[in-house]
């Protein structure tokens, strides 16, 4: 498949990209991916480049963007933290100098609902950082709940890297939507990276279990047609996903399947941080 348009962004000018670290701790985030990234894509070449799960943005900040880039969250939370660090950094981190890591000032600042954006950005970012793990947790309610951390030195960004993530934002569309409203803007030779969260079936760990309620296995079904749709379309996709039988199934399609494996850190202190095998699915042509 050859790209539409003349001007391109490939994986090899690693140079001309430098890589940013993510501003937000993200559960299930993909920073572990991104230098794994150019043996597998080899001198893949694509116009838009499409990130419908986007969390903590980790494969968006790794890669050389094209002009087109199109980048979305179901957490709306999220997405207005983004847009506001885009557009004012300087006011976000003049926020979040306010804040100091401790039990009382985390409660206070959780339970405090800021109208400015800026104000509701820096919020954001803080209790991130300072939060259990980084997790992203509501309630029925839809009010965050996530206990504090107990962090000794939480790296809260500073006003400089603020401005560079904002600045690396520049000219990409924001949106709050569904994955499956992603597909149109993709275009012929576009790169779709999906990372969804990892639900499977007949699985009883809690983390899949919790995960059941944000993303649910016939979610997993509406993300396979998805992936027929980007392919219908003549772009590129890489999604990973869980190594689990089900999965392997659901997202058999004659591409590439790899496993992948990474450092598992997600839990508590005492949980077993071994390595997680992973699925990769792709249908980008071997290097």
């Amino acid at each position: 498949m050859a790209p539409q348009a003349a001007t391109i962004a490939h994986m090899t000018d690693s140079g001309e990209a430098p890589t940013l670290s993510p501003l937000l701790r993200w559960a299930g985030g993909k920073r572990w991916l991104v230098n794994k990234l150019p043996s597998l894509m080899g001198m893949l070449e694509f116009p838009g480049y499409h990130e419908p799960f986007l969390g903590g943005a980790s494969i968006f900040l790794g890669l050389r963007m094209p002009p087109r880039v199109f980048l979305s969250d179901l957490n709306a939370e999220l997405i207005h933290t983004y847009e506001a660090i885009r557009t004012d950094p300087s006011q976000v981190a003049r926020f979040l100098e306010k804040y100091g890591n401790s039990a009382e000032v985390y409660y206070e600042v959780r339970s405090y609902e800021p109208i400015d954006p800026f104000d509701r950005a820096a919020r954001f970012v803080f209790l991130n950082h300072t939060s259990f793990n980084g997790i992203y947790r509501v309630n029925l309610n839809g009010v965050y709940n996530v206990p504090y951390g107990h962090r000794k030195s939480p790296q809260i960004p500073s006003e400089d890297q603020l401005q560079a993530f904002g600045e690396r934002l520049e000219g990409a569309v924001l949106t709050v939507a569904d994955f499956a409203e992603s597909i149109v803007n993709v275009r012929k030779g576009d790169l779709v990276f999906l990372d969804p969260p990892y639900t499977v079936a007949h699985n009883q760990n809690g983390f899949v279990k919790y995960n059941q309620h944000l993303f649910s296995f016939e979610d997993q079904r509406r993300l396979s047609v998805l992936i027929d749709r980007i392919k219908e379309k003549g772009a590129y996709y890489i999604m990973t996903n869980a190594a689990h039988p089900s999965i392997r199934e659901l997202f058999e399609k004659n591409d590439r399947r790899i496993e992948t494996s990474r450092r598992n850190s997600i839990g508590g202190t005492s949980a077993n941080r071994g390595s997680a095998v992973e699925y990769l699915f792709t249908n980008v042509p071997e290097a």
